[in-house]
């Protein structure tokens, strides 16, 4: 199975901190307000441990 060209990459036009869930949409074609909203859930849910995640996803993924 292969994506072809694809990248993921963080959204430099749509994003609202950093870029990473309007790239994680983009990527998989899904809606990004969407996104945001489970990813804000599962950040409340998990003791905010997403928000680690988030920040170390911002370093390591390049903005397109």
């Amino acid at each position: 199975m292969s994506m072809g060209n694809k990248r993921f990459t963080r959204s430099s036009s749509n994003k609202m901190i950093g870029g990473v869930c309007a790239g994680i949409a983009n990527y998989f074609g899904w809606d990004v307000s969407i996104v945001r909203v489970v990813y804000t859930l599962a950040s409340i849910f998990t003791a905010f441990s997403g928000a680690i995640v988030y920040i170390i996803l911002w370093i390591i993924i390049p903005e397109n």
